[in-house]
């Protein structure tokens, strides 16, 4: 089974446990998984910027959706 504490897959350091969440039979379920590792010497560290050559353009991000029809 898992273990109390999560690891890195790639550098092998002890990561935070964050919660996420997945739909089953219409309910939301937590489900608790290792976090993003902050290793600077890890390859897979979510503090490194991975591409600084790509920009998003303004308004093109994930959270800015046209609204829609008004009335």
């Amino acid at each position: 089974m898992d273990s109390d504490e999560h690891v890195c897959p790639v550098c092998g350091q002890p990561v935070q446990t964050v919660v996420r969440r997945h739909k089953t039979l219409g309910a939301w379920v937590p489900v608790w998984v290792g976090g993003p590792c902050h290793n600077p010497e890890c390859e897979a560290s979510a503090d490194k910027v991975t591409a600084p050559d790509k920009v998003t353009a303004p308004g093109k991000g994930p959270g800015d959706a046209p609204a829609g029809k008004s009335s």
